[in-house]
């Protein structure tokens, strides 16, 4: 009895020894609520899995927010090993020379198997250089899609199964629903910059700014004030005039989600991320799901939308331990198993062929009808030089001065042509500091 509880009080301190020497990957991440506690559960799910390494999560607050804690860090000696940057800082991360760790390089060097082939194009190309080397690891991506009451349809004598395609229809199902007072509200919105600018002009195949909207070259500058954007900011200036659209607020639009989810607003669009949320509280009545509108007499479109989310970026200054843990986690991640289980959960894009052909031999697209919309727009058709993406530094400012003019515009103070005149004369002002400031 003596020899069995000596020899069971040795494996305890060993297993404690072993435990305590685990190596710990500290993670700064932006996600909080359902998708937040998803992230979590897969920080667990990779601990229990082995015994070598412990990542350690932490939540910073909002995507600008994270990223300005994680360079205030570095700048103090104080850096997580990984950092969550939503993917307009890619430009910000790219010119942090010496800051970064690239992903390919971490793999190859620490030995872990990596290849770029198996990420879908549609992602990967946002995050790579001109060599087509992975600079970051991509975890969230996601794009924007319609949400829609399918009951209010039904009252208002529309067809519940059929989203409007074009923005022509969006304003016509629109009217009927408020005079048929099935609801108040026609739409609602987060992400103007994101959707409503970025997003529309990649959906029209037109250009938000030179050089391949940045991905050229540091010079590039902004040219979001052409005819379309113009119109289409123009159109929901009117639409709130005539109470067909209701303002979701500044950035991700804190205001638009409690808008659907009380049945105040039919349409809502949000990121396809979004669906988590939406599941978890538009309880009381069924959702629909569709692509994007277009203007039917924009010739080419919709030609593809592009990704929004974030990607992690792993931050110099770790010991190699550190980084085989990093590497060895991001193997984890990136898993057709782990991928699929976080695109069901949440609404995020599988990030790689295999964790979208795993949800779809599991069934779950046939089950949830819609789910798979975002990835049925992003691919629609092959990314031009206008619709791969943005890559612009200063671009979190940049945003900020998107809302600002977009909300001079709803208070009468500009008219659409003025606003977006104004975002791109402040915006090109921040390239040129940023040009500057990079060295080149």
């Amino acid at each position: 009895m003596v020899r069995i509880l000596a020899t069971s009080t040795l494996a305890l301190m060993a297993a404690a020894s072993a435990v305590s020497a685990q190596t710990e990957v500290h993670w700064w991440h932006a996600m909080g609520g359902e998708n937040g506690a998803k992230l979590e559960e897969i920080v667990a799910g990779y601990n229990a899995s082995q015994q070598e390494f412990t990542v350690v999560p932490t939540f910073k607050g909002t995507y600008p927010e994270t990223m300005t804690a994680a360079i205030a860090a570095f700048r103090a000696g104080e850096q997580p090993a990984i950092v969550q940057v939503f993917e307009v800082g890619t430009g910000t991360m790219m010119a942090a020379k010496g800051a970064t760790y690239p992903v390919y390089q971490l793999m190859a060097d620490m030995g872990e198997p990596f290849d770029p082939a198996a990420f879908l194009p549609a992602v990967v190309g946002y995050y790579t250089d001109t060599e087509g080397n992975m600079l970051s690891m991509p975890f969230n991506s996601s794009t924007p899609i319609l949400y829609y009451n399918k009951d209010v349809f039904e009252a208002a004598g529309l067809d519940p199964e059929t989203p409007p395609k074009t923005w022509e229809e969006l304003e016509q199902f629109s009217r009927q629903i408020i005079e048929s007072g099935a609801a108040p509200c026609g739409f609602t919105t987060a992400w103007i910059s994101w959707i409503h600018t970025e997003n529309l002009s990649a959906w029209h195949n037109q250009p938000i700014g030179t050089l391949e909207n940045g991905f050229g070259g540091l010079g590039a500058e902004l040219s979001v004030n052409g005819p379309l954007q113009v119109r289409h900011w123009e159109n929901l200036a009117r639409w709130q005039d005539d109470g067909l659209f209701q303002y979701g607020g500044p950035g991700g639009g804190d205001d638009a989600p409690p808008k659907f989810y009380s049945q105040e607003c039919a349409i809502y669009f949000n990121s396809s991320a979004g669906r988590a949320g939406v599941v978890a509280n538009a309880t009381a009545f069924e959702v629909g799901y569709g692509m994007l509108p277009y203007y039917a007499d924009v010739e080419g479109a919709p030609q593809n939308s592009i990704i929004g989310g974030a990607t992690l970026w792993v931050l110099q200054g770790k010991d190699e331990e550190v980084y085989r843990g990093v590497a060895d986690f991001f193997t984890y991640l990136s898993s057709p198993e782990v991928q699929a289980d976080w695109h069901q959960f949440s609404g995020y894009l599988p990030i790689t062929q295999a964790a979208y052909d795993l949800s779809r031999e599991q069934g779950f697209y046939e089950a949830n009808p819609g789910t798979d919309i975002s990835i049925q727009q992003i691919t629609l058709n092959a990314p031009t030089e206008n619709s791969k993406g943005l890559r612009f530094g200063s671009y979190v400012q940049i945003r900020d001065i998107i809302d600002e003019e977009f909300q001079a515009l709803l208070a009468g103070d500009e008219d659409a042509q003025g606003a977006l005149d104004a975002v791109v004369e402040r915006g090109n002002t921040l390239l040129r500091e940023f040009e500057t400031t990079s060295g080149n």
